[in-house]
């Protein structure tokens, strides 16, 4: 039978952190129908040892070979989890999985796809944790539109659907709720514990920050050009190559005047920005069709209906 929510935890080493965690996600959860999923990302230490040797009924062990990363780890995770509803969460004991129940009720009441945590009154050092994390929030916020107080809380829950579709590649955990926001997926947040970390040493830092801005531009090019890139491409193309045809009009005026263009720093501009506009619009066309034998290929379709619904009168 299929478990009512699966917990997400993706772990690398961790391995003080393993008894604690699993026994207070079954204190949590007591009377509930769940899974552990457990996802070791390559750990070097006792990490593996502790997950096998626990015998937890409800704990399902997903070794990966080597260390792929949180957002890889966090999607080998998703795709063995069997629950109708998927929480993630950190190994670090710093999430508190007493919160998931109220969670995971906000979601079964329909209005929400997602409950984003919110890390209230997080313990966490100011310089190398919190401003870093103040900083990325921000950005993300108002470049992505979707407008959440913290992106970096690990503990969702969504509907396992939802999850199962993000496309979790590179470092795109951070973005969940972008991702989640461009599957159409309803979003809410609310606040959760937050504790401080007793064992082991975190593994973030301030380079986390800068990978940030990377990622956001392709968080963008998949919120507006994903399945309209020619609009992208096409229109930066054009551009380039009406202003590079101006500037060499110019220059083949100033000729016919008799003046000497060759050499000019301007007449090397003009050639670069046709160049380059015809560059643009090639790149558009092949990633145009590029998108769309991605979609045809897998019979795939470009969007997504919430429910349908015949002969039913809708409430006044």
């Amino acid at each position: 039978m299929r478990p009512k929510i699966s917990v997400v935890v993706t772990v690398y080493n961790e391995e003080l952190n393993i008894k604690p965690l699993i026994e207070r996600i079954s204190d949590a959860l007591e009377g509930y129908d769940y899974e552990m999923v457990y996802v070791d990302d390559g750990s070097t230490d006792n990490t593996l040892k502790e997950l096998y040797s626990n015998g937890h009924p409800r704990l399902k062990v997903v070794e990966l070979m080597k260390n792929y990363g949180q957002s890889l780890a966090l999607m080998a995770g998703i795709d063995q989890a069997t629950g109708e509803y998927i929480a993630t969460m950190d190994g670090d004991l710093q999430n508190d999985p007493s919160d998931i129940p109220a969670m995971l009720k906000m979601a079964e009441e329909g209005r929400w796809d997602m409950v984003a945590g919110e890390r209230a009154n997080r313990q966490d050092g100011m310089i190398l944790r919190k401003i870093p994390s103040r900083i990325a929030n921000y950005i993300i916020r108002n470049a992505s539109g979707v407008k959440l107080r913290d992106y970096g809380c690990a503990l969702k829950v969504f509907k396992s659907d939802l999850a199962k579709d993000l496309g979790l590649y590179g470092e795109l955990h951070r973005f969940i709720p972008v991702l989640a926001h461009l599957e159409g997926a309803r979003i809410t947040q609310v606040p959760v514990k937050h504790h401080a970390r007793q064992f082991g040493t975190s593994k973030y830092g301030l380079s986390r920050t800068f990978k940030v801005v990377s990622d956001l531009l392709l968080m963008l090019f998949f919120k507006k050009y994903m399945q309209k890139p020619m609009h992208l491409f096409g229109n930066t193309g054009v551009l380039l190559f009406v202003v590079g045809v101006l500037i060499n009009f110019y220059l083949m005026i100033l000729k016919i005047m008799g003046q000497d263009i060759w050499g000019k720093p301007l007449m090397i501009l003009g050639l670069m920005l046709v160049l380059g506009g015809v560059q643009f619009i090639t790149i558009g066309i092949i990633v145009e069709i590029q998108m769309r034998t991605y979609f045809e290929s897998q019979q795939k379709k470009p969007y997504k209906i919430r429910e349908v619904k015949v002969g039913e009168k809708v409430p006044a």
